[in-house]
């Protein structure tokens, strides 16, 4: 029977960004083990799109592993990815990784590069808390792989510090500045990059090689783990197969097919009571938690829910609103599309996850 790799990217209305991921398509089959095919996927843009690839792949075979062709964390990999697999296995981003880190730490020596340069590493950027700690970690990384001078991140969207501040703070203390281009290929946010009036700008990422390493190493472990009883047992709430990490997205789902929302102080999958309570309905109070007794923070939730332009509720313990980035991209009020994600560009639309935040706070009521 076959295997199947599904490698998922982000989708780009840019062709030279197709080409290259195309490119490292190519890479990864000439690298592919014995028996298993490479699938081309997007989530967003364009398609070939991954639910239509996967609902394909499934008539074939059962063993499939969704890989993301995606550098961080983020609501991707971790909401849409999920949503799609239905159960399959999906790996994580292919961030953070030592080898990204020498690509990286190539790309800056490459651009010209002086050892006492601040290197910003130019990312993306996400309103997941996740894709923040990844970075981070990709400079200590870069450290690591013989960056010498200073490392420091920024983001072109939705996280600070924005790049052109990161690049203006270095200038600030008499340094050069080198934008280490965090991003796979040509597109958007490379050319927001390069216009952060660096010094020196890295090229993307690109189809090198050595990312089939990485690649590779994410499918094997998801699909291990696949199997593996003591990875695979604390997600069984969704029926589908544990993958790396997986029990911070996927085991309290309660309504069919969709996966909670991870908590984003915590990184792991929010309870009812986190996630459900505070979004009845506009202008309704959250469902007491039937564990406490207590309603949930409105700042979790419903503060992200902006219905049909109206603002998000204030957080009582605090008094202020959150960013509804985190949440509202989500939701598609009667009428009005998904707030975009800004990491990525994308909309996407949450007509299941609405669905499922009413089911659960139906079930929730009915607890309490």
């Amino acid at each position: 029977m076959t295997a199947v790799l599904i490698a998922c990217a982000h989708g780009t209305r840019f062709e030279e960004g197709r080409v290259v991921v195309r490119e490292l398509l190519e890479v990864l089959r000439s690298t592919a083990p014995a028996g298993v095919e490479v699938l081309e996927a997007y989530v967003d843009v364009h398609g070939p799109y991954v639910t239509d690839v996967v609902a394909a792949a499934r008539e074939r075979t059962d063993d499939i592993v969704i890989v993301p062709l995606l550098l961080s964390t983020g609501y991707h990999t971790e909401v849409d990815l999920v949503e799609a697999a239905g159960g399959l296995p999906v790996a994580p981003a292919l961030g953070p990784h030592p080898v990204l880190a020498e690509i990286l730490a190539d790309r800056v020596r490459a651009a010209g590069a002086a050892p006492d340069d601040t290197v910003v590493l130019a990312a993306a950027g996400s309103t997941r808390p996740g894709a923040v700690v990844d970075v981070e970690r990709m400079a200590e990384l870069m450290a690591d792989a013989g960056v010498t001078g200073p490392v420091v991140t920024a983001y072109a969207a939705a996280s600070d510090p924005r790049i052109p501040d990161a690049v203006a703070t270095a200038r600030a203390d008499g340094r050069r500045t080198v934008a280490a281009s965090y991003v796979l290929a040509p597109g958007h946010f490379s050319r927001v990059i390069e216009k952060a009036d660096a010094d020196l700008t890295t090229a993307p990422i690109g189809a090198d090689p050595r990312l089939a390493t990485v690649v590779w190493e994410r499918w094997a472990a998801a699909r291990r783990a696949r199997t593996s009883p003591e990875v695979a047992e604390p997600v069984e709430a969704a029926g589908g197969a544990s993958t790396p990490g997986s029990a911070e997205v996927a085991e309290p789902v309660e309504a069919p097919g969709h996966p909670s929302v991870p908590d984003p102080s915590t990184g792991s999958g929010s309870s009812v009571a986190e996630v459900v309570e505070p979004v009845e309905a506009a202008g309704h109070p959250s469902v007491p938690d039937p564990s406490t007794g207590s309603g949930s923070s409105v700042a979790e939730v419903a503060e992200l829910v902006e219905a049909a332009g109206h603002p998000a509720t204030p957080d009582p313990p605090t008094g202020s609103g959150s960013s509804v980035a985190e949440v509202a991209e989500l939701v598609e009020a009667p009428g009005h599309r998904a707030t975009p994600d800004p990491p990525t560009g994308s909309v996407t639309s949450s007509r299941g996850v609405l669905a499922a935040v009413r089911a659960l706070a139906s079930r929730a009521r009915r607890r309490a």
